[in-house]
């Protein structure tokens, strides 16, 4: 069980300490996390770890400069992606937003020898000018189709084994197969990331490391991976909850799904190599499959959610607030004779945990025709059933369901109750691509072995907190789906012996006490949520630093603290809130 002992606390190291693979990083205090946010060279150069998605890992930055001497020409820059297909939509969306004139943007297929049978290796790398690093990391950051860092490890090894001249390689074609094919946000994070090197650490850390990725991982035979995939898919169908060694899985019987939704089974779920992947994929698949109309984004969503609606496709109608009279107000809208392709939304919604009506969705849905896609990652299928009111239901696979912070990945699963259902599958049949890399996959399946266990704990905890954290005069609002003016809706699609989740966020009367709040806090602090470990972010200065006006009109304070809930023992939990609390005296 986790405790408060000993939480990260040196700007930069990677959540959880010494993990190599780490999806969070230490931010120790409000100062610090604007700080980064604005690009200060006294975090910025301390920076070891980071957010996948924003943050480009050790062995990745060393894969791309690996790969532009080999094969870049001078003024070039790359960016490595799993799959030849996703390499060309990048070109695509550089293409299509590029300023220059004459760009030349173009794409190197690179086939790398597999692990084993079956394990796809190939990475396809994009070659683009230097001025366009920005543009090429807003398509990695939006879609989450960037190549993992344990991918990039493999690759890299592999590469540096067949070390030749740039000529040489390029000629081999023993070693390599060769296939030339001819904003402002984030920028600042990718164009100097200054990770530290393995020179940096001690011996024991990396050895200790290095001991935790073996003994919880790369024990299990690669040539495995297959059979892996199918628990993960009979998990997240709901037709394997038991925990099971993976040699048991195939030789158990899958049960009836326990998702509310009759005929659902693991050849329904599809599996991301992130969980914006999965988002981005629900969108593909209905542009690939449907009749191209705008969609709709119902509640304040992940951003990212909404830059992939606006940035593909036709566009989106943005219904920011969630609340019942904006259903009320799409309806006249839809009723005029607007048609609209599909609708997003989450459940409950990140940061302020509002639930939208899905009855009512559905309802409309029905009537007027469109794709119901619900983002179940924050609730989780343990919950709350939210398959039955939707068409799609997508996750993050890399949140509360691996719990250990160490494993990207994401989910989509299709309702055979959707009357989209056969359109959908013969699309996806044509469209899907599995590009979650086999060691991710067995990461992630043992990670999730005791996800419902997991569950219960975390749930209890987060009520317990709520209830300090309601009573303390100093905090304004308690942000959490059971004490939400929505919760009727959250109830709705809550199972039998679900709980609240364990993500929340407060606001305090005064911003001064926020920032004190936070400091004092004895508890991991960083992005990313639903970890076995409590941990805290200042959200709305991570997610929306440049547009605090624009996030408060929805409601999200600049001073929003949001916190994940862990398994830590409960009044410890309570005595360490409380303690910080205390501070503000």
């Amino acid at each position: 069980m986790p405790s408060f002992d000993h939480p990260p606390t040196a700007l930069g190291c990677p959540i959880p300490a010494n993990t190599p693979h780490a999806v969070s990083v230490t931010l120790p205090s409000w100062s610090a996390t604007v700080a980064y946010e604005e690009g200060k060279e006294w975090v910025v150069s301390k920076m070891k770890s980071g957010y996948p998605r924003f943050f480009l890992h050790e062995k990745i930055q060393q894969l791309v400069s690996l790969v532009e001497s080999r094969y870049g020409s001078t003024g070039e820059r790359a960016i490595i992606f799993p799959s030849y297909k996703v390499a060309c939509k990048c070109r695509t969306f550089m293409h299509r937003f590029t300023k220059l004139k004459d760009s030349n943007i173009r794409v190197v297929e690179i086939t790398v020898p597999p692990p084993s049978q079956g394990v796809h290796s190939n990475i396809s790398i994009v070659f683009f000018p230097e001025s366009e690093v920005a543009l090429a990391r807003s398509f990695w950051q939006h879609t989450g189709h960037g190549i993992s860092s344990r991918m990039a490890e493999y690759c890299l090894e592999r590469l540096r084994a067949t070390e030749t001249t740039k000529s040489e390689s390029k000629s081999s074609v023993d070693a390599f197969k060769l296939a030339p094919h001819t904003f402002r946000r984030y920028a600042k994070k990718f164009d100097s990331p200054n990770v530290a090197s393995s020179e940096d650490e001690s011996d024991d850390s990396r050895e200790f490391a290095t001991y935790l990725e073996e003994r919880f991982g790369r024990n299990l035979d690669i040539s495995f991976v297959s059979q892996v995939k199918i628990a993960l898919k009979r998990r997240i169908a709901g037709t394997l909850e038991d925990n099971l060694d993976i040699s048991q899985v195939l030789q158990t019987q899958p049960h009836v799904s326990t998702r509310n939704v009759e005929g659902l089974t693991e050849d329904d779920v599809f599996l991301y190599p992130t969980g914006m992947s999965s988002i981005f994929n629900a969108h593909q698949l209905l542009l690939a499959g449907l009749e191209n109309n705008k969609s709709v984004c119902f509640g304040f969503p992940y951003i990212d959610t909404l830059k992939i609606l606006n940035k593909w496709g036709p566009g989106c109608h943005f219904y920011g607030h969630g609340e019942p009279q904006d259903l009320v107000e799409l309806e006249k809208f839809l009723e005029g004779g607007e048609q609209i392709m599909a609708l997003f939304c989450e459940f409950p919604s990140n940061p302020l945990l509002k639930s939208p009506n899905l009855r009512e969705i559905r309802r409309l849905a029905d009537k007027y025709n469109f794709v119901v896609v619900v983002d179940e990652t924050v609730g989780n299928f343990k919950n709350i059933h939210v398959l039955e009111y939707a068409d799609i239901v997508v996750s993050s696979l890399t949140k509360v369901f691996s719990g250990d912070s160490n494993v990207m990945g994401g989910s989509l699963v299709l309702s055979p109750a959707s009357q989209y259902y056969d359109v959908l599958k013969e699309t996806m049949a044509k469209e899907y691509e599995d590009n979650m890399w086999a060691e991710d996959a067995i990461f992630l399946e043992r990670n999730s072995r005791d996800f419902v266990s997991r569950i219960r704990r975390i749930n209890v905890n987060a009520e317990a907190l709520c209830e300090l954290l309601l009573a303390e005069p100093k905090v304004k609002n308690v942000y959490y789906p059971k004490y939400s003016s929505t919760r009727q809706f959250y109830d709705n699609c809550r199972t039998e012996d679900g709980g609240y989740g364990g993500l929340l966020s407060i606001v305090f009367h005064e911003p001064r006490h926020a920032e004190a709040f936070f400091d004092a806090v004895k508890a991991a602090k960083g992005p990313s949520l639903g970890t076995n470990f409590t941990l805290l972010c200042p959200y709305t200065v991570i997610a929306h630093f440049l547009e605090m006006d624009w996030a408060a009109e929805y409601g999200v304070d600049p001073f929003l603290v949001r916190i994940s809930v862990g398994l830590e023992a409960t009044d410890d939990l309570v005595e360490t809130f409380s303690s910080a609390m205390r501070a503000l005296s």
